[in-house]
């Protein structure tokens, strides 16, 4: 799309989820255990709360 490929692979290394990863803040302002948002939202999305 015209960008440079230094660029694209910069953007591909950035994003590529290596750096995803739950920290032990949630722990502390909900007091549990932090949860992936895949499992969130397919518990949500479950409710109906979603449905226009």
């Amino acid at each position: 799309m015209g960008a440079p490929a230094d660029f694209a692979d910069l953007f591909e290394l950035i994003n590529d989820g290596r750096n995803a990863h739950l920290v032990h803040g949630v722990e502390e302002a909900l007091g549990r255990e932090p949860r992936d948002f895949t499992y969130f939202a397919a518990d949500v999305a479950r409710t109906g709360v979603w449905r226009l």
